[in-house]
């Protein structure tokens, strides 16, 4: 994984099973609810459109979509859900930055403190590590499907921020609220997107190898399997042979 490349993480999705990818639903089902709030139509709530994306591309299906949004709103009775951002090192002294939604405090904090312990890492403060990341865009398109020029051109022109080559793919880096508008202008080229999300970036990286970087990837995978966990960035370069 160079830098922070997100195609390892999106190839080992795609592989998840039937199981894994309940849990995933039953994740973004909660970031639909909170996002509703707001309202529950996404022409008018660019929050709740981000996240039906995300649903879909998780092939979400659409009455799934559709209940969650109206237990945002309050059509449906549902849990009163908040979001909370926590912060750790794993080994290797990796900074991670955790997003999660939770309907109680008192259950979440613990069970990441037990989670950090048994992989060898520790929950910090707020603040301790947030400083190392920036929250933006990042549109992955599989290298074959355009010309590096051709989209390095149409992306910049609609305000992305950069266009990385990461071998097998293409990462175009966008601010948060140029990200709809880059996106919607690759889709309106019949680019195909193979994944898209806006997340935390690290700003730095530090290399992982062998040991550390299997740690690594065993805590991320156990904090990822904790209902309550949406997203865990972190600033490692490691191995794709460790990845894979």
């Amino acid at each position: 994984m160079a830098g922070h490349s997100h195609w390892s993480k999106i190839k080992r999705a795609k592989g998840a099973n039937d199981a894994k990818r309940g849990k995933i639903w039953s994740k973004i089902a909660k970031k639909i609810m909170i996002a509703a709030k707001g309202g529950g139509d996404p022409r008018d709530n660019l929050s709740l459109r981000y996240v039906i994306d995300e649903a879909k591309q998780a092939l979400m299906p659409k009455d799934t979509i559709e209940k969650a949004i109206k237990k945002g709103t309050g059509e449906l009775g549902g849990a009163n859900y908040e979001n909370i951002t926590y912060e750790g090192y794993a080994p290797g002294g990796v900074a991670l930055l955790i997003e999660a939604l939770t309907n109680n405090r008192s259950r979440t904090a613990p069970e990441l403190r037990s989670i950090f312990e048994k992989g060898g890492g520790n929950l910090a403060n707020s603040g301790a590590v947030a400083f190392q990341f920036t929250k933006q865009g990042i549109i992955t398109i599989k290298s074959d499907a355009v010309e590096e020029d051709a989209l390095l051109e149409l992306a910049l022109e609609a305000g992305a921020e950069d266009v990385k080559n990461e071998g097998e793919v293409f990462e175009v880096i966008t601010s948060p609220t140029t990200y709809l508008k880059v996106k919607e202008a690759i889709e309106m080229a019949k680019i195909p997107i193979e994944a898209s999300e806006i997340t935390n970036l690290p700003n730095n990286t530090i290399a992982v190898e062998g040991e550390i970087a299997q740690r690594l990837l065993k805590l991320i995978d156990a904090l990822e399997d904790n209902d309550d966990i949406q997203t865990v960035s972190h600033n490692a370069e490691i191995p794709e042979s460790v990845i894979v």
